[in-house]
C-alpha cells in the first residue's frame, strides 16, 4: 500500500552485519567472511554457493556450536586480502568480480569459486576487495 502521509523510516549505515554463524565454524578477526544458502555467515573457501559479505569484525569460535548458536560481527567495506599465486588479480581487473580461495585469499578467475566482491585496486600487497 502506498504511502498517504509522511513515513520517519529508520535508517542504518550499511556498514556493519551480524550473522548467525554457520555450525562448526571458525572465524578470525580481518578475515573474509561470505553468506551461505541458509544465511548463516562462513568464512571464505572454494565453493560455489556462498557469497562474500565482508570482513569479520572479531574473532567468532563456533567451531563446536550449532548453526546460530552466536553471530559474526561483519564490517563491510573495502579491504586488502592476499592475491593468489597461481591465478592473480591484476589491474586489469578492477571494477570486475574476484573470488574466493580462502578466508583471506582472492583470485581472478570463477573456477568453482564464488564472488568475494568487486576489485577495487591491486598493489604489490595484495587486491583491495570491495564488499559493499
Amino acid at each position: 500500500m502506498a504511502l498517504t502521509t509522511d513515513r520517519k523510516t529508520p535508517r542504518r549505515s550499511g556498514d556493519l552485519l551480524d550473522l548467525p554463524a554457520a555450525a562448526s565454524k571458525k572465524y578470525y578477526a580481518g578475515s573474509l567472511v561470505a553468506v551461505d544458502a541458509s544465511g548463516n555467515a562462513t568464512p571464505g573457501a572454494t565453493a560455489t554457493d556462498i557469497l562474500g559479505v565482508g570482513r569479520s569484525r572479531e574473532q567468532v569460535d563456533n567451531s563446536s556450536g550449532l548453526a546460530g548458536a552466536v553471530t559474526v560481527p561483519i564490517e563491510k567495506g573495502v579491504f586488502q586480502f592476499a592475491n593468489s599465486a597461481t591465478d592473480p588479480v591484476t589491474r586489469a581487473d578492477i571494477g570486475k568480480d574476484c573470488y574466493i580461495v580462502d578466508d583471506f585469499t582472492v583470485s581472478h578467475t570463477d573456477t568453482n569459486q564464488s564472488v568475494a566482491g568487486k576489485v577495487f585496486d591491486v598493489d604489490t600487497l595484495g587486491v583491495w576487495v570491495d564488499m559493499r
